[in-house]
């Protein structure tokens, strides 16, 4: 997600990864971000992962200096990954910053990022601006708010037409996820759990009412 220096969106980009751990989804996000900004912009990278951030900014020097070893002496996970941001930041001015995810009234350009990556986890499809999806992805709780002040029609996913437990016995549907992905309610879900069809999208069938 990027946006102008008066914080509105101008381009955005999610896909998905196959089996990967959050972190690795985190600094992947970072790198492509570095890589889709012209060296010589001054930037500000809000993120929601301490994680990724202390990563690049804080243990990175101690890293290069003990030969790509953490101070347990254990070789430094995602480390191809850390040297390519480590390349890219060298030609870059960048300020992060640390915003918490999943917050009521929280940061609005990290809420439409997890969106895509929580939708490209689902869908296992790419998107983004550059292939042509201009709308910005829509947070799920403010979804949830447009679906509730003005109800429309709803159309049946292919995934939700597929035979699940409870099909024709009144019980709400649940299938396992093919892919991990994220649940509205903000907590992340593995592939092979049980997921539900929610008013937000796909999620933990004890979280929010289905759809």
């Amino acid at each position: 997600m990027i946006a102008d220096a008066e914080g509105r969106p101008e381009r955005w980009g999610a896909g998905p990864l196959g089996t990967a751990t959050n972190n690795v989804g985190e600094l992947t996000a970072l790198e492509r971000l570095l890589e889709a900004v012209d060296p010589g912009t001054p930037m500000q990278v809000r993120m929601d992962s301490q994680y990724a951030m202390k990563a690049v900014t804080q243990w990175l020097p101690g890293w290069k200096r003990n030969g790509w070893k953490t101070a347990a002496g254990k070789p430094v996970a995602n480390r191809e990954l850390v040297e390519r941001i480590d390349e890219l930041l060298a030609e870059r001015e960048v300020d992060f910053v640390y915003v918490p995810a999943h917050q009521v009234g929280g940061d609005p350009l990290n809420a439409i990022a997890d969106q895509a990556a929580s939708d490209a986890a689902t869908t296992q499809r790419a998107a983004g601006t550059a292939l042509g999806d201009q709308e910005m992805p829509v947070p799920a709780p403010a979804r949830a708010s447009t679906t509730r002040a003005r109800p429309t029609a709803r159309k049946t996913s292919s995934a939700a037409k597929s035979p699940a437990s409870g099909a024709g016995s009144g019980k709400p549907r649940t299938i396992k996820a093919k892919f991990p992905g994220r649940c509205p309610c903000g907590r992340p879900y593995a592939a092979g759990t049980p997921i539900m069809k929610r008013e937000q999208g796909w999620g933990h069938p004890d979280c929010s009412p289905v759809v």
